[in-house]
């Protein structure tokens, strides 16, 4: 009966709906109810209405957006018989249709996300299964390693019950025996120095004949080889807190049909977007959407999928799969969608448990997102989620919305170059008048701000997600539509991590970003020249040209993306405050408080002067490690010193000779989970529309000359160092 009444209830609220959506009213009408909604809208979200209240504001928001695609589909399109205007204006259409149906499917997602899970732990007396934890590699370099795998060692783990293995794929059979004599001396040292290591700090260590299937069959080896009931995988960049297993073991024991414990990934350093625009330090990083709101949506459908990293998955679900899916480049995902439609179950868990690395440069990051795009196509192509076979309907229109969404490069580039037609070539590609854009267009704009920013408002401010679309769609386009012509084509390309930029630079991918801010400017000029020249026109071309306008700041603050800021250091300090003693040039040992940490060194404060310790002198420090890594002194050299009120701060680089070090500095870096969680909490504010797009205006228009400056002195001056 409640069945049947909750069927009935949502037939008469859809019939309702249309009747709103298609009722035929005139645009002042139209114009008034949609501003007396976004008002309604506008207190609910000022006064941060939850449970009703938030849905409310949704429907509010649904209704106006339908009305405009309603208007849009039955308005706006030219006539099919000017072919010039009605095909451009029909793919226009499209794009328009293909962001209102991922805005859906969002919201179907989002809409009531799984609250932060309460935090589980293992007790004294529970069963402590075993696990094997994979760490893949391919050409990552010694230290980066040596820090994953201590970290990975240092878990608060009974340590008979847990073995860590370097999966290493870039010390194969086929690489040490090499046709290149200097290739396979390359492979014959890093497989003696890797295998050392792992002797040194406990793990095992596994090559394999050749890398067949990438990462997927490195895995799938790592398996082969290995027989815990639980396999944890953390990329070679990712180390592990303490806490790891602690956190994600527990769950399996309430679900013998769980196959995943996902964490979210948080990193140590900017991206390129953050980096050279500076706001890593005050703004949400962008995986922080994904992982602070869509993966809870997603767990809610029970379609939380695996991320490649910072995952425990259970060997038996593996087995009944064959092991890591392989078929795509995104093996993670495809792994994921094979075991949810086998009816295995996932749970993700909101608390940073790993820290890694993300790409320095731009074209490192391109190339991740490149290898992201085309392996989440071949998943859509390949599997088709909305007819996947043992999917239910939650799951398959969860995976649509991951893998569509991956389709946005092709309408951002719609949405750039569309105003051309107009003010270059007169096409009336979107017929309707100054006053209906307004009272249709605009509304439906402020209406997707308002959802978008009550939604994701803490985890993504206005217009970054605009500026990470365009920065991507430049080259991601190709990329895509090579998946589309050949879906087995893209190979499995390893994103370079730990990288630096030792001077200021234009990226080697910015050319186009500068043309296409080129034309824009020249189509502003045209705005202008046909202002004056047909006004009569007047208030349809400035309509298109304040369009044109919105993606000249977006091109402009690209421009400041792809100038690369000189950085030497690879990661960013973590603030701590853990107490240490420092040895003074005398020998004797001086209390201390280490203030913050990197994977490069540390900041030790010192209440009185410098101990006798300058610029470049070699020291020691010690201090009780949070895990039992057999030392508590760590060798240091000084890099720099300064005042602090009545102290001193010294900057100071690790000196690691020793597996011994390689723990002390995990421990310091990545033992207490916490640290990392306070720094989430401090960029995670919402700052509202208004205040929003003020200070992207702002960051618009410093980067726009930032980049320009750039370009000017490489032409200039090519290979100097800017800054």
């Amino acid at each position: 009966m409640s069945r049947t009444l909750a069927i009935l209830i949502w037939f008469l609220v859809s019939v309702a709906i249309f009747v709103v959506i298609t009722l035929p009213v005139s645009l002042e009408v139209h114009l008034v109810t949609s501003v007396l909604l976004i008002v309604a809208m506008g207190v609910i979200k000022t006064l941060r209405l939850e449970g009703n209240w938030r849905l409310l504001l949704l429907t509010f928001g649904t209704i106006i957006v339908l009305r405009y695609a309603f208007w849009r589909t039955t308005s706006t399109l030219p006539p099919i018989s000017d072919w010039a205007d009605f095909i451009p204006g029909l793919i226009l259409y499209l794009a328009e249709m293909y962001c209102i149906m991922m805005l859906f499917l969002s919201l179907f997602v989002v809409i009531r996300p799984l609250p932060l899970r309460p935090s589980v732990r293992l007790h004294p007396g529970d069963p402590v299964p075993f696990v094997d934890v994979f760490i893949p590699t391919y050409n990552e370099d010694y230290e980066l390693l040596a820090g994953t795998l201590a970290a990975a060692r240092a878990m608060d783990y009974p340590a008979d019950r847990f073995t860590v293995w370097l999966l290493d794929d870039g010390s194969t059979e086929a690489k040490r025996n090499h046709t290149n004599p200097e290739s396979a001396a390359e492979a014959h040292d890093r497989y003696d120095q890797l295998r050392a290591l792992c002797d040194e700090l406990g793990c095992r260590y596994l090559t394999r004949a050749q890398n067949e299937h990438a990462k997927a069959g490195n895995l799938n080896n790592g398996l082969a080889h290995s027989t815990g009931e639980f396999v944890a995988v953390f990329d070679a960049d990712h180390a592990p807190a303490r806490d790891f297993l602690q956190e994600t073991v527990p769950y399996f024991s309430r679900d013998s049909q769980l196959f995943l414990v996902q964490t979210p990934h948080f990193f140590l350093n900017p991206d390129p977007l953050e980096r050279n625009l500076r706001t890593f330090e005050t703004m949400p990083s962008e995986n922080e959407m994904f992982y602070g709101i869509i993966q809870r949506g997603l767990d809610r459908w029970n379609a939380a999928f695996f991320c490649g990293s910072a995952a425990l998955l259970r060997r038996e679900a593996l087995l009944t799969n064959n092991g890591f899916a392989g078929r795509s480049i995104t093996e993670d995902c495809e792994t994921a969608i094979e075991l949810h439609s086998k009816g295995w179950n996932s749970v993700y868990v909101d608390k940073p448990l790993v820290a890694g690395l993300q790409p320095a440069t731009f074209a490192s990051f391109i190339g991740q997102r490149t290898r992201w795009a085309q392996g989440m196509m071949q998943i859509l192509l390949f599997s088709f989620p909305l007819f996947k076979p043992g999917l239910k309907l939650g799951q398959r229109l969860s995976y649509m919305s991951s893998t569509l969404f991956w389709l946005f490069p092709l309408p951002r580039m719609i949405f750039l170059f569309a105003p051309f037609c107009y003010l270059f070539f007169d096409l009336q590609i979107f017929t309707a008048s100054g006053g209906e854009f307004a009272a249709y267009t605009l509304t439906y704009v402020l209406v997707n701000l308002v959802m978008q920013n009550s939604l994701f408002g803490r985890w993504r401010w206005p217009w970054i997600s605009e500026l990470y679309e365009y920065i991507q769609s430049v080259h991601l386009l190709g990329a895509l539509l090579s998946v589309v012509r050949n879906p087995h084509k893209p190979t499995f390309n390893v994103t370079a991590k730990d990288e630096s930029v030792d001077k200021a630079r234009l990226s080697e991918l910015a050319r186009p970003f500068y043309l296409i801010f080129l034309l824009l400017l020249l189509a502003v000029a045209m705005t202008v020249y046909k202002v004056a020249a047909e006004p009569y026109q007047a208030e349809i071309t400035m309509v298109v040209g304040g369009w044109n306008i919105f993606n000249l700041i977006l091109a402009g603050c690209a421009l400041g993306v792809v100038s690369e800021r000189r950085e030497i250091r690879a990661s960013r300090r973590v603030n701590v405050e853990r107490r240490c003693e420092v040895k003074g040039a005398d020998g004797e040992w001086t209390r201390g408080t280490i203030v913050n940490v990197s994977s490069g060194g540390i900041a030790i404060q010192l209440p009185g002067g410098p101990a006798g310790l300058g610029r470049g002198a070699p020291t020691t420090v010690r201090f009780t490690p949070l895990s039992d890594v057999g030392s508590n002194e760590l060798s240091l050299f000084v890099r720099s010193t300064s005042t602090e009120g009545k102290g001193v701060v010294l900057g100071c680089r690790y000196m690691p000779e020793s597996g011994k070090d390689y723990r002390l500095i995990a421990d310091l870096l990545y033992a207490n989970s916490g640290y990392w969680q306070q720094r989430q909490r401090s960029r995670q504010v919402n700052i509202g529309i208004i205040r929003g797009t003020i200070r992207f205006l702002g960051i618009a228009v410093y980067q726009t000359g930032r980049g320009l400056g750039y370009l000017l002195r490489s032409a200039s001056n090519r290979g100097s160092n800017f800054e």
